[in-house]
């Protein structure tokens, strides 16, 4: 029996599989909280995009904000892919595992002049610059180093994506881009500017997008300044359209990667803008279903009828071992994701809350869930792969999860399990000395 989201995970018997390896049986070995990701799944939320822009110049770059641990961006640069990074940070771990500089893009609204002249002495590929403020700072390290920074100015085309409020990010209200109105004088200006070479033109409108029509009024927005851009002799080489296609976590049904490239492409060469070059940043659709945690239930917790409730029905709660520190998107976003045991039983299923150990009344991953488990049993959460370990914290002074990536029935620990004592190292007490009265 498959699940939704992804086609690798799968119910074999009674045992819950990722891929050939199964999720109750790595829990044991390895513990709990454990993320875990299947390598074939990203590669095939890859060949998507990739089947789509076969035949045209183009590069996906990989938005690693999704997950960033080493060993998945490994298997994105060994499949071809560049990066779009949003940190010095996330620059250094795009070094690490050997992508060239020229195949990474620098997004993000408040790039710091160490950043900044890090990306420079790298040779990123191109900056994506996010105001007018930011345009004058690079111009001036760039100048000041002989360096010349190719960039792009990403637009915000004030087009609703659809999504959650914390996550859309090409409105108006939102801090993200330069507005619509002062995009060709910005173009003009970084034209104008020492050190400064244009490259291309980007918009990003928001992450878990469901649907075609808000990418299309975005890059229809983008092709009309594109046209007014090259009419002042400036020329425009790459075409970016971000990211955010959205996954299947309930009964989502976004188009697949290789029919929304497809549509888009299709409106890019009707307007004739086909030669250009391609860039694309998808995160979330690479990785999101490709991952899964898995907790351990540590009690049943029969509760009492909330206050003011007329029906009277108890709330009962799942405790496990993962709390908001590993999964922070319940409580952030409300998200609602699945959540299943990974061993079937003929426990009487209960209803549920699903909570972590975290001292917070908002340490939730799930409400109101029907799952036939008891203690020591593991559950799970799936569609992990994204926006999991990558926004993870050590809030209670909780060492962060470890993570597996599994290939067919081979399972590697890429991540270790952090150590309570790796929380502290770099802290400092006070020096002792006598008291002043």
């Amino acid at each position: 029996m498959t699940l939704p989201g992804s086609p690798q995970l799968a119910y074999l018997g009674n045992e819950l599989f990722l891929e050939n390896c199964s999720l109750a049986e790595l829990a044991q070995r390895y513990g709990t909280p454990l993320y875990v990701y299947s390598r074939s799944a990203m590669l095939e939320a890859l060949a998507g995009y990739q089947r789509a822009l076969a035949g045209r110049d183009h590069l996906i770059c990989y938005a690693m904000k999704a997950n960033s641990s080493l060993a998945v961006l490994q298997i994105f640069a060994q499949a071809g892919c560049g990066f779009d990074i949003v940190s010095g940070g996330e620059l250094e771990r795009a070094l690490a595992v050997g992508v060239a500089a020229s195949k990474i893009v620098f997004s993000g609204v408040g790039k710091t002049r160490a950043e900044m002249r890090r990306a420079l002495e790298v040779g990123v590929m191109c900056f994506n610059v996010e105001s007018e403020a930011e345009l004058e700072v690079l111009s001036e390290l760039a100048a000041a180093t002989g360096a010349v920074a190719h960039v792009s100015l990403r637009v915000n085309p004030d087009v609703d994506a659809g999504t959650h409020p914390y996550i859309s990010t090409g409105l108006k209200g939102n801090k993200f881009g330069i507005a619509h109105e002062r995009a060709v004088a910005c173009y003009e200006r970084a034209a104008a500017l020492p050190g400064l070479k244009v490259a291309g033109i980007d918009f990003h409108i928001g992450s878990q997008i469901s649907e075609a029509a808000p990418y299309l009024d975005a890059l229809d927005r983008m092709l009309d300044l594109v046209d007014a851009i090259e009419s002042h002799g400036i020329a425009i080489h790459h075409l970016d359209l971000g990211g955010g296609l959205g996954i299947t976590y309930a009964d989502e049904t976004p188009p697949s990667a290789q029919a929304l490239m497809k549509t888009l492409l299709t409106r890019i060469d009707a307007r004739g803008h086909g030669h250009r070059k391609i860039m694309v940043e998808p995160g979330r659709s690479l990785v999101g279903n490709a991952g899964a945690l898995v907790s351990e239930v540590l009690y049943l917790k029969p509760g009492t009828a909330p206050h003011g409730d007329p029906s009277g029905a108890e709330k009962n709660f799942c405790i496990v071992d993962a709390a908001m520190n590993d999964l922070m998107r319940p409580a952030l976003y409300q998200a609602w994701m699945n959540i299943v045991a990974c061993r079937l039983s003929n426990e009487p299923p209960l209803l549920c809350d699903v909570v972590g150990p975290v001292c917070e009344s908002g340490d939730w991953l799930g409400h109101d869930r029907s799952l036939a488990v008891r203690a020591g049993d593991f559950i799970a959460v799936l569609s992990a792969g994204a926006y999991g370990m990558s926004m993870a914290s050590n809030y209670n002074t909780r060492p962060r999860a470890a993570e597996m990536m599994v290939a067919g029935d081979q399972a590697w620990v890429i991540r270790d399990r952090e150590q309570v004592s790796d929380l502290f190292r770099g802290e400092h007490l006070l020096p002792l000395g006598s008291r002043r009265t």
